[in-house]
């Protein structure tokens, strides 16, 4: 069967069948590279990896094992390792305490010097922080008491307190050296506590104003009432 037979040469179908036998063995090889290829495309360096990745994590863990490290208590001194303890802020406000009446310094201004019968002299309260640190302190009317008294101090004409002794709460944080100031408009007349009998225009004369916040006093200032 392998003996060609026909009219021609022997050589001749030798040759034919050759090329038909590396047509085929191309062709073969064609498919066979075509199918490595395709094979190895589907299955990329960076899947594997990861795929190799994930199973050597998974096989590492302990069984049972939480991803979530334990919370540390604040009974034990000791840190784990790697484990960070996340600090108070810096700039955390400080509550400011209570200001003691030696931290504070009350003075009491005139408008001016000399007021008219009839006109309503204005005064000041400056309530100055006079110690190294800030504090906090009740300033509000009803601890505010501004007193006219004659020049020498020995008898009370007026008061802030007499007719109006309730007042709202003024809780301030004063930083050292922080003042806070008031005004308070009197009158001319006279005042008794509780507003109790007459009011009447005090007569021109030379008089004293005095402030307290609370214990506090201030030292007196003069005015005239021409």
């Amino acid at each position: 069967m392998l003996e060609p037979n026909g009219p021609l040469p022997p050589e001749i179908y030798w040759r034919r069948r050759a090329f038909a036998i590396g047509i085929l063995v191309v062709a073969l090889a064609l498919v066979i590279w075509l199918v490595l290829t395709v094979t190895r495309g589907g299955d990329s360096p960076g899947t594997t990896k990861a795929a190799a990745t994930s199973t050597s994590s998974a096989t590492s863990k302990p069984a049972g094992a939480s991803s979530t490290p334990p919370p540390t208590t604040g009974e034990s001194g000791a840190k784990p390792s790697g484990t960070t303890t996340a600090a108070a802020p810096a700039s955390s406000p400080v509550a400011a305490g209570a200001c003691p009446d030696q931290s504070l310094a009350v003075k009491v201004t005139v408008e001016q010097p000399t007021y008219k019968t009839g006109e309503t002299p204005v005064f000041g309260i400056v309530i100055t922080n006079i110690s190294s640190s800030a504090c906090s302190r009740d300033v509000g009317s009803g601890l505010q008491q501004v007193s006219v008294t004659t020049l020498d101090g020995q008898r009370r004409l007026w008061s802030s307190t007499d007719c109006y002794p309730d007042g709202a709460p003024d809780v301030r944080t004063l930083n050292r050296g922080e003042q806070a100031a008031f005004m308070v408009t009197w009158s001319g007349s006279t005042s008794q506590p509780n507003c109790a009998g007459d009011r009447v225009q005090v007569p021109p004369g030379a008089y004293a104003v005095v402030a307290q916040l609370g214990s506090l006093r201030s030292a007196a200032e003069p005015f005239n009432i021409a």
